[in-house]
């Protein structure tokens, strides 16, 4: 009796694996944790400078208006709202609602979708 020697890949490119759509949310969800940690000191200096000051706030005004920080904002927006209906959706599978396979795949893209329509309402406000 022979062993049969299974190749293995020694890495994963995830550019070439089909991930489902409940992996995607979540690593979606990691990366926009990560982001608005990243953020936060950009967040903490913007809520001071808007309130040290008149002038520092029409300074503010001024450059927020600008549509690279309006983009950056839009993003943040974007990682707010996914990172928030992606934690509803971890707190229902924690009490067994949404757990099989295909309600899991459902509320997956209700995430993707609900996310991006607030982002949307958000990018109204903005523009």
């Amino acid at each position: 009796m022979t062993a049969q020697i299974k190749t293995r890949p020694k890495h994963l490119n995830l550019w070439q694996i089909k991930l489902p759509a409940p992996a995607v949310a979540s690593i979606l969800h990691r990366v926009s944790g990560f982001g608005m940690f990243l953020l936060l000191p950009l967040l903490l200096w913007l809520l001071e400078a808007s309130l040290a000051s008149q002038e520092s706030f029409d300074a503010l005004k001024n450059l927020l208006a600008r549509p690279v920080f309006k983009l950056l904002m839009l993003g943040l927006a974007w990682a707010f709202f996914h990172h928030l209906c992606m934690g509803v959706r971890i707190l229902l599978i924690d009490v067994h609602i949404g757990v099989d396979k295909e309600t899991a795949r459902k509320s997956a893209f209700a995430v993707f979708l609900v996310s991006l329509m607030l982002t949307l309402g958000v990018g109204v406000a903005l523009w």
